[in-house]
Formats: C-alpha cells, structure tokens, sequence
C-alpha cells in the first residue's frame, strides 16, 4: 500500500494537468492547439517553479511511461484497419514517399545539424506519421529523454500552426478538389487535431477525407515502432560489445523479446477488434475519449518531468530540423499528387 502511495503525488498532478489542459482546449474558439501540446507546456511552466519534485518523481515517471503505453493500446479501437485501407489504397503512394522523405532526408537533416539520432528521429516521425501519437509510441521504444520529446512534440506543433493558416489558402488558390486537398492535408500535416482544422477550413468533404487519410497514416506506426525496435536492439548489442571483453555474454542478455515494445501489439490487436466486430457507438466514444485524456496526462508528466533550461541547451536547431522535415513533406506530397493527376 505504502508503495502504491508513493506514485498517487505524481499521477494526481499529471491529471490535474491534463484535465486543465482539455479544459482549456474546449474554451477556445478555434481549436489551433491540441490539448496535448497545451498540457506538455503547462508542466514544463509548472516545473520551472517547483523547487523539489522527489516526492513527485515516481507518479510522474509511471505516468508518461506506463500509462503511455496503455493510451496508445486503447487508440488502436478507434481505427477499423479495413475501413481506413479502403481510403487509404488512394493515399498509399503519398504516404510511402512522405515517410521516405521524413526518415531517409530526417537522417541527413539531423546529420549536419549534428542532433542526436533520437531527437533525429523523433521529430521525422512526429512529421511523417502522426504527430505526438507516433512521438509517443516511439519514445519508450528508444529510451528517448523526456527533454527529446517535449522538444520533437514543439518542432511539430510550431509549424502545423503555419500549415492551419496557410494550406486551406493554397488549395483554394490552386484550385484543388475536396479530394486532392483532404489527401494532401492528410498526408502533409502532423497532428490529428491540426489535419482536422486544417481540413474543414477548406470543406466538409475535404475535412472528411483528410481525417481518413490521416488515419491510415496512424497504423504505420506498427512498422515503425517494431523497426525501431530492431535498431535499438543492434545498438545496445553493440554498446555492450564496446564496453565488456566477455561480449558473448553481453550479447545473450539482449533480445528482441526483452525490448520488444509489447503494448504495439496490443494497438493492433485493439485495431483487428475493431475491424472484425461491431461494437457500440457509445463503447468507441468512450474509449477514443479515455485514449486522448490518458495521452494528456502522459504528455503533462514529460512536461513535468522537462525544464526550459535542458532545452535551451539544444537551441533551435531542432526547430529548423521540424520546418526543413515539415516543408519538404508539404512539397513531396504535392508534387506526387500531380504525378498521379490527382491534383
């Protein structure tokens, strides 16, 4: 019980957060900001002013890792694989070229700004895939700082802020269809939130097929995490081999099963029920909501857990990672709608 107590501080704070957060959110009258963003940028505000955060450390830690996990488990309800794919077909080669363009230039991008490969990598997934859903499905899988997440969750946030504004100028400009311009929002901008205000902005239609694309976007998430998986397998595989003589036995002691990240599988397992079952409106609702407020929380405790001065550290050399990443996706994305005369 004393245990159990140790963890209530930490969490009880997440929540509040969290819950200021959504509030928040529902108050403003353009939704421009998720409350995901709002709540990562309130516990950073209240980390500045905490002087000792001990007796806080074990909720806050358990809250951005644990149930982290089990938001991104309960998301995979909410996407019913045979519909998305069906709208997908239409998106697939979009989407193949942005993730290439976010993780093949993100690598050399992060390169010559000389981040480190989590950071890197963080902010290309951020882009491509899903906003702070793929941040934060990747982040436990690689061991990332709290400070990498709040800084990839920033570069993506400032510059879907521009694409609101801009984009639904730019179709309208190029004369784009509700079609054309739902899969370019859904492919090209991050967040779901932002896709969703993005969309609609230009209509109805174009807001409900960019919410779909940007669905399909969401499931590349299982490759990504698994692949990412593998890579932190080889690289702890081979820290090891560097720094023990006996390095067989080092080499036995990792295993993809031991970092493998499990709660992907449940996501999937979560997206097949969907799929092969019809289950309640209300039940959807209800778990869509818990998933959103519970990944609040998580990114209230990362917030919590981050400080402004471990960010000034890295400068804005991030930020110009996210803008080159953000502004070439927007460009590839339309460049192979074109190719393939959707456009």
């Amino acid at each position: 019980m004393k245990k159990i107590l140790n963890y209530l501080p930490g969490i009880a704070l997440s929540v509040i957060v969290a819950a200021a957060a959504w509030f928040i959110e529902s108050i403003m009258p353009i939704h421009l900001i998720g409350s995901a963003v709002i709540a990562m940028f309130l516990g950073m505000l209240i980390n500045y002013f905490l002087k000792d955060t001990k007796v806080l450390a074990k909720g806050i830690k358990f809250t951005s890792k644990k149930i982290l996990k089990f938001a991104i488990i309960l998301l995979g309800l909410s996407l019913n694989i045979t519909t998305i794919l069906n709208i997908g077909r239409m998106s697939l080669t979009v989407m193949i070229f942005t993730l290439l363009t976010c993780f093949g230039g993100g690598y050399f991008i992060g390169k010559a700004l000389g981040l480190n490969w989590k950071l890197s990598n963080l902010i290309s997934a951020g882009t491509g895939i899903c906003g702070g859903s793929a941040i934060a499905a990747i982040a436990p899988t690689i061991d990332a700082d709290d400070s990498d997440v709040a800084y990839a969750m920033s570069a993506t946030f400032l510059f879907d802020m521009a694409m609101i504004v801009l984009f639904p100028i730019m179709g309208q400009a190029m004369g784009m269809s509700d079609q054309a311009f739902g899969i370019w929002a859904g492919t090209a901008v991050n967040d779901t939130s932002s896709v969703v205000a993005t969309g609609y902005a230009f209509s109805e239609g174009a807001g409900d097929f960019a919410t779909m694309v940007k669905l399909t976007r969401t499931l590349a998430i299982i490759p990504t995490v698994i692949t990412f998986a593998f890579i932190q397998l080889r690289l702890k595989r081979k820290e090891a081999l560097a720094n023990n003589e006996n390095g067989s036995e080092l080499k036995a002691n990792f295993s993809i099963i031991k970092i493998f990240p499990w709660f992907i599988l449940g996501f999937l397992a979560m997206s097949i029920v969907a799929s092969l079952f019809t289950i309640p409106a209300e039940v959807l609702s209800f778990t869509k909501t818990a998933s959103k407020f519970l990944m609040v929380c998580a990114l209230a405790a990362i917030g919590l857990n981050t400080s402004f001065s471990g960010l000034k550290k890295s400068g804005i050399r991030p930020m110009v990672h996210g803008f080159i990443i953000s502004a070439l996706v927007v460009v590839v994305a339309l460049a192979v709608e074109y190719a393939m005369g959707i456009v």
